[in-house]
């Protein structure tokens, strides 16, 4: 880990580059295989001692509230927290709403993260910071904040945007690590256009091969933030994850990174029914491949601009390989097709999930909604096949005699043919 961050670290820093410009030449190969801060866009990355500031040089301090707190939302506030005490342009105090929750012991969850700076329900044994207040009344977390971070279940956050709208600050910013989409009757919605449009604010996401319980006792990760327009800003995001176990880079690519983070879940299902019914590690490749291969189609069809480089990237191949080996979707599929389809995934959520929720079921369904309506079943045999066996239409076996059916159209954006 020390030799990653070595090697990392410096490639964000232009102030070095400029001091110590032998030394950067003797790494253009290692450049080349390690993702940047920042896409080159002829224009230099913003050094990480940047912070926000009048033009009169009064430092105006950021203030950050965390809208869930479940096992990644928790995780999140971790990291956050100790980089708000490290950093003199936020606030020390994080807050973190949380869903409010009575504990067999009567007491209520929100008392016992306060008291004992551990989310005992989700993230057992892990503590939090001390400068994270949990707090059960959204209106008053996010109250005064002018940094949002949505980590909850992709399927409360309109609900949640509803409940918000009036109650924030015209200044704020806001990053989305929710993984999932709304299908609404005029089309998909992705989860930070629907923060954007129903709260007014700007929304990045961030994204990557981020097992919660792995990232919170310090393990080696990375993660991607996609951003629309604004440099400073990622940059500021960028400051607020990133720690020595917690690589952050950012790319401007808001819909391919959120596209990642939403479609490896569907994947994260089939590499389960594989599991479960003993296929293979051979198996199990083919259905990763054929899954990036549809993640891709399907992203650069709703949104054009989506950009093949940001496949490559922690929130891209990393993120599903991570998904597809040890995450929760996988976990329960397994379970599913392993008793043969014949318990419910709700079922087995309750059982197995202790109070946290599967995304890559309620997502296949929501893909395949996209795919009914728009004719484009044949063109995406995982996907279909993957939600016909959820809904009980197709055996668990059904993941692999139907995945590599060719779909029966070539489709071409100018010189690049998707299939």
């Amino acid at each position: 880990m020390r030799l990653l961050s070595s090697l990392y670290l410096p490639l964000k820093q232009p102030f070095i580059r400029k001091r110590f410009p032998c030394f950067f030449h003797s790494l253009s190969l290692t450049s080349l295989f390690m993702a940047p801060a920042f896409e080159d866009n002829n224009s230099e990355t913003l050094p990480s001692s940047f912070s926000s500031g009048s033009d009169d040089g009064v430092l105006h301090k950021s203030k950050v509230t965390v809208v869930g707190s479940g096992n990644w939302g928790s995780v999140a506030s971790k990291l956050i927290a100790s980089n708000t005490l490290r950093l003199s342009s936020f606030h020390d105090e994080v807050r973190m709403w949380v869903f409010e929750e009575t504990l067999p012991s009567g007491e209520k969850l929100t008392d016992v993260i306060n008291r004992t700076n551990e989310n005992v329900k989700y993230l057992p044994g892990i503590k939090l910071g001390k400068n994270v207040v949990a707090d059960p009344d959204l209106e008053n977390a996010v109250k005064d904040a002018n940094m949002l971070v949505f980590v909850t279940p992709h399927q409360f956050m309109e609900g949640i945007c509803k409940r918000l709208v009036g109650k924030v600050n015209g200044d704020v910013e806001a990053i989305s690590l929710i993984k999932g989409m709304e299908v609404k009757r005029e089309g998909p919605c992705m989860i930070s256009t629907l923060i954007s449009e129903q709260l007014g604010v700007s929304c990045c996401v961030l994204m990557g091969a981020n097992i919660a319980n792995e990232i919170a006792v310090e393990k080696f990760s990375e993660a991607t933030v996609g951003y629309r327009d604004n440099r400073e800003i990622a940059e500021k995001w960028v400051q607020l994850f990133s720690t020595p176990y917690f690589m952050v880079t950012a790319v401007q690519d808001v819909e391919g990174v959120e596209l990642c983070g939403t479609l490896k879940n569907v994947v994260a299902i089939a590499a389960g029914f594989v599991d479960g019914l003993e296929m293979g590690n051979n198996t199990k490749a083919a259905i990763m491949r054929i899954g990036l291969r549809e993640m891709r189609v399907f992203s650069k069809l709703l949104f054009s601009s989506v950009k093949d480089s940001t496949f490559f990237e922690s929130c891209g191949v990393a993120d599903l390989i991570t998904t597809c080996l040890g995450g929760r979707n996988r976990k329960v599929a397994e379970a599913f097709a392993k008793n043969e389809g014949k318990r419910s995934f709700d079922d087995l959520e309750a059982e197995m999930l202790q109070g946290q929720k599967l995304q890559g079921v309620s997502t296949a369904r929501e893909v395949y909604e996209v795919l009914s309506h728009r004719g484009w079943l044949e063109l995406f045999p995982l996907f279909a096949t993957v939600h016909e066996i959820c809904v009980g239409h197709l055996p668990p076996s059904a993941i692999v005699e139907y995945s590599e059916r060719k779909p029966r159209l070539s489709l071409l954006e100018g010189s690049t043919q998707y299939y």
